[in-house]
C-alpha cells in the first residue's frame, strides 16, 4: 500500500515506518527535517509538493510537539495544541482536494482525553472527557481528524497511554534515577498508569488498518494497568534495584506545575474495550513482561 505518515520521525513513528517497511509498503514521511529520512523512505517537507492526484491507501497522523517535555507556560501550551491542531487540519485540507481519497485516516490521540478523575470504576472508549488542558487539546484534536468522516474516510483516533519501548518514550526518562536506586512512586502512587508496549501500539494500528469494521476512538493502553506504585515497584524489580525514594505531591506541583498535576498525580483505569472485542490478540498483557523486554 501507499502510506503517508506525519511524525514519522518520533519514537512511535519510526518504529511503525521500520515495521511497514518489513511488509513492502511505499511510505511518504511529513517532518520538519525531510533530509534526515533515509530511503525507501520518501521525506517532505510540506503537504503542497504531494500531487493533487498522488494516491495514498492510508493516512497516519502522528505529528506534535513532545507534551511531557517541558514546563506548561502558556507559551508552551500554545504550542503543544498548535503543532496538533495545525497538522491534522493541513492533512484534512489537504484530503479535500485529493483527487483520491485514503480508505483509512489513522490519527493521534491520547488518554488524556478522559481527563483527570474518570467519575467510573475503568474507562472504556464511551466515557467522556472534562476541562483539563490535556482533555480539552485531545477533544480538539479528535473533532479536527474526525472532519475525515464527511470525505468518507474511515477515521480511528488512537488514545494511547504510555508507550513502553527501546530508546525512547516515558521510560528513558525514568530508567536513570530506577537504575541509580532512587526510584519510587510519585504522590500517594494511587493514581493509574495505563501503559502499552510499543509492539502492542504498532499491532493495534496495522489491526486498524486490516478490520474495516473498526472506527472511531479506540484506547491504545494494555489489558492490565497498574498504579504508580505498582509501577514503581515492578520496574525497580527487573532492575533489581529498591524503590524507596518517594517524589512527594508539592515537590511535584513546584517543579512541573499544571503538566505534573495532571499527567504524574492524576490518572484513570483505562482499558482496551474496543480493540479487545475486535479479536486483536496482546503480545504483552502484563507490565512485568513488557519492562523485562525493555530494560
Amino acid at each position: 500500500m501507499n502510506i503517508l505518515i506525519t511524525g514519522g520521525t518520533g519514537f512511535i513513528g519510526t518504529a511503525l515506518c521500520s515495521r511497514l517497511l518489513e511488509d513492502k509498503h511505499d511510505i511518504v514521511v511529513l517532518s520538519r527535517h525531510p533530509e534526515a529520512i533515509k530511503p525507501p523512505v520518501k521525506g517532505i517537507a510540506d503537504l503542497e509538493q504531494l500531487e493533487d492526484d498522488a494516491v495514498f491507501d492510508i493516512v497516519i497522523n502522528l505529528a506534535g510537539e513532545p507534551i511531557a517535555n517541558k514546563r506548561w507556560s502558556e507559551q508552551q501550551k500554545q504550542r503543544i495544541v498548535d503543532s496538533r491542531l495545525g497538522i491534522t487540519q493541513q492533512l484534512i485540507a489537504y484530503l479535500q482536494k485529493a483527487v483520491h481519497k485514503p480508505e483509512l485516516l489513522v490519527s493521534g490521540s491520547a488518554i488524556g482525553y478522559y481527563g483527570i478523575a474518570a467519575t467510573t470504576d475503568f474507562v472504556d472508549e464511551n466515557v467522556s472527557g472534562d476541562n483539563s488542558f490535556s482533555s480539552q487539546l485531545c477533544q480538539q484534536w479528535e473533532a479536527a481528524a474526525l472532519q475525515a468522516e464527511t470525505l468518507g474516510i474511515r477515521t480511528c483516533l488512537l488514545r494511547t497511554g504510555i508507550v513502553l519501548g527501546k530508546g525512547g518514550g516515558a521510560l528513558s526518562k525514568m530508567l536513570f534515577p530506577f537504575k541509580m536506586g532512587l526510584g519510587g512512586k510519585i504522590g500517594e502512587g494511587k493514581q493509574w498508569m495505563p501503559w502499552i508496549h510499543l509492539d502492542d501500539l504498532l499491532g493495534i494500528i496495522l489491526y486498524c488498518i486490516e478490520h474495516k469494521s473498526l472506527t472511531g476512538a479506540i484506547n491504545g493502553t494494555a489489558p492490565n494497568p497498574v498504579t504508580n506504585q505498582e509501577f514503581s515497584k515492578t520496574l525497580g524489580k527487573v532492575l533489581k534495584r529498591p524503590t524507596i525514594f518517594p517524589l512527594p505531591v508539592i515537590a511535584v506541583k513546584l517543579l512541573m506545575g499544571q503538566m505534573g498535576e495532571e499527567l504524574l498525580l492524576a490518572g484513570n483505569r483505562v482499558l482496551p474495550i474496543k480493540i479487545s472485542e475486535a479479536g486483536y490478540q496482546f503480545q504483552y498483557e502484563k507490565l512485568e513482561d513488557a519492562l523485562l523486554n525493555v530494560v
